[in-house]
């Protein structure tokens, strides 16, 4: 109710600006490609490899052979290499399900369940249980016959009827009774809606799912979920006020029954039902064409159409290893439009599948036109988290690359050369090229992959893939527009709905000119002046409802041709000092 000011005095009022607008999940790198496990077509973001082997798990086996995609490989050069977070994005083929909670079940009805859980990653990895009303099968010790790494069970401990709590354990799905590896312990937690303890809103009920456009994700539950595991997907028994207004006397239902009786038994329990193979018939490292680690081209769009998003996603390199232009020239097509249309990224892309030639490789480079994107050669090997020495495309290496040169120096530098061009896990190339190789390969936009005696692989170009000669037509230019881009940017957004005046300019130039001056510092520019002022702000463009600001950059040039002229002077001369 407003106050009305009659007579002197102070008057206090509360004005709340609490409220929390969700950010961009930011990271480094985007790398999209087919995983182990994990939510299906939901950017994820992954701190650490262990984090990234967490959720989306490493190998699998297939064919009597344990195998790697190359997701996991690329992310895990780009954390060895120096990358803080990667956003990575599962890409499945065919039809992927939850596993769903066997019974958990209630005090007074075994056949209907306390509540329920899921699993928050799909496919049929996830199930070690029969069915809905027993665990799976179990060895000595109480180990599930089909329990795995990467697979969880839960368990329920420490009921409290006269308090209406319990605990509730998720498991790692290999363990035993006698050896418990706990992932995620939730205590003192209850059934009632009231509470905040309540299950919903301690363990999280949110499922996640792409819009029908394609553009966003969007989420059905009301509480976000704390679990990297599982969500609550039912509450069958609720128990609203389980304590009386004593908070002693535990509450009876509209039976007569008392809600202790909703709440679960100890025990524990597995998890059923979910589909989805991963693995099975895919053209695997050097086998990839059409048929690309059991995907195909089509399978991509969806994600690729997610990632366009920039008002939810930051990052400043994507990669999808695996797909090539030769084979998947349309799915590359859209990542580069991705790049462009969001003009905050560089794309990383392979050319053609293993044992290509350098003719066929420029034959491909012809075809594509953009400074946002980036193709280097050729393929490399490497080893798997099983211990295979197998062949994988550049674009495993390339982000990592990036991603040692934003540490060791800036985006603005080449991530390039001896000095920042080292590929780490790579073993051997495909080809040890020649100079004419690498002069072929370097004057068609692609970037070769040297090998140095005594060195070892190194990344001996930047070049985007841009055709026409300009100063975009570098990796270093390319990445240091983005990253100035991105940083005036967000200075002009504080700007949107201000007044336009001389105060609101300078303020941008305050900003702007300070940070433009560190960049020279840095070695990224050689000069840049910015404009905001009367000549370009004149009465006709702030009529408009316009602030206009222009800045002009000379960007620092790298130096790719090195040239050293040794004079052979005779007898007797005399050098100048």
């Amino acid at each position: 109710m407003a106050e009305t000011l009659i007579s002197p005095g102070v008057f206090t009022r509360e004005n709340d600006i609490s409220f929390i607008q969700p950010a961009p999940v930011e990271a480094g790198a985007a790398i999209i490609g087919p995983t182990v496990k994990g939510p299906v077509e939901i950017p994820t973001v992954v701190t650490s490899y262990n984090d990234y082997a967490r959720k989306f798990g490493v190998t699998f086996e297939s064919g009597s052979d344990v195998h790697e995609f190359f997701t996991s490989m690329a992310v895990k050069n780009y954390f060895q290499q120096g990358g803080n977070t990667c956003l990575v994005t599962r890409v499945v083929s065919g039809s992927f399900t939850s596993a769903e909670s066997t019974n958990i079940e209630k005090n007074t009805d075994s056949l209907i369940n306390s509540f329920k859980l899921k699993t928050i990653g799909k496919g049929i990895l996830y199930n070690n249980g029969t069915n809905g009303s027993t665990p799976g099968p179990t060895n000595a010790g109480q180990s599930l016959v089909s329990g795995s790494a990467d697979n969880v069970r839960w368990e329920i401990t420490n009921k409290d009827e006269n308090k209406g709590t319990f605990s509730l354990l998720i498991r790692r799905g290999d363990d035993s009774h006698n050896n418990k590896i706990v992932l995620e312990t939730f205590n003192n937690v209850n059934l009632d809606p009231n509470s905040n303890n309540y299950i919903e809103r301690v363990v999280g009920n949110q499922v996640q799912t792409i819009s029908a456009d394609g553009t966003q994700v969007e989420f059905t539950g009301n509480y976000v979920n704390r679990s990297n595991y599982v969500y609550v997907s039912t509450v069958g028994a609720p128990t609203l006020n389980y304590l009386g207004t004593d908070g002693v006397t535990v509450q009876t239902d509209s039976a007569g029954n008392s809600f202790s009786g909703s709440l679960p038994n100890e025990g524990s329990g597995s998890f059923f039902g979910a589909e989805g193979t991963v693995g099975g018939g895919a053209n695997l490292y050097d086998s990839i064409d059409t048929n690309t680690q059991g995907l195909e081209a089509t399978d991509y769009s969806k994600v690729i159409t997610l990632l366009g998003n920039k008002d939810d996603y930051k990052f400043n390199i994507i990669s999808a290893p695996g797909i090539t232009n030769a084979d998947h020239g349309t799915t590359v097509d859209s990542l580069l439009s991705l790049a462009e249309t969001r003009g905050d990224c560089i794309a990383v892309v392979d050319l053609v599948r293993y044992g290509s030639t350098v003719t066929a490789v420029n034959t491909q480079a012809a075809d594509l036109n953009s400074s946002y994107a980036a193709s280097y050669w050729p393929w490399l090997q490497t080893q798997t988290g099983a211990g295979k020495i197998v062949w994988a495309p550049a674009s495993v290496f390339i982000p990592g690359t990036y991603a040692f040169t934003d540490n060791s120096a800036a985006p603005w530098f080449a991530p390039a050369g001896l000095v920042r061009g080292g590929l780490t896990g790579a073993i051997q190339a495909q080809k040890k090229l020649s100079r004419s190789d690498r002069d072929s390969l370097y004057s068609n936009k692609v970037n070769p992959i040297a090998t140095f005696p005594g060195t070892g692989l190194a990344v001996f170009g930047q070049k985007t893939l841009q055709s026409k000669a300009s100063a975009l037509d570098r990796v270093n230019v390319r990445r240091l527009l983005i990253e100035l881009k991105e940083f005036i940017g967000n200075q002009a957004d504080t700007l949107v709905f201000e007044q336009n005046t001389l105060t609101t300019r300078n303020r941008f130039l305050s900003a702007v000119n300070p940070y433009l001056e560190s960049v020279v510092q840095r070695q990224g520019l050689y000069a840049y002046r910015v404009v905001m002022d009367d000549t370009n702000n004149t009465a006709d463009v702030i009529d408009r409802n316009q602030l206009i600001g222009q800045i002009f950059i000379q960007p620092a040039k790298t130096a790719e041709f090195i040239i050293l002229d040794f004079v052979v002077e005779p007898t007797g001369a005399t050098f100048g000092g």
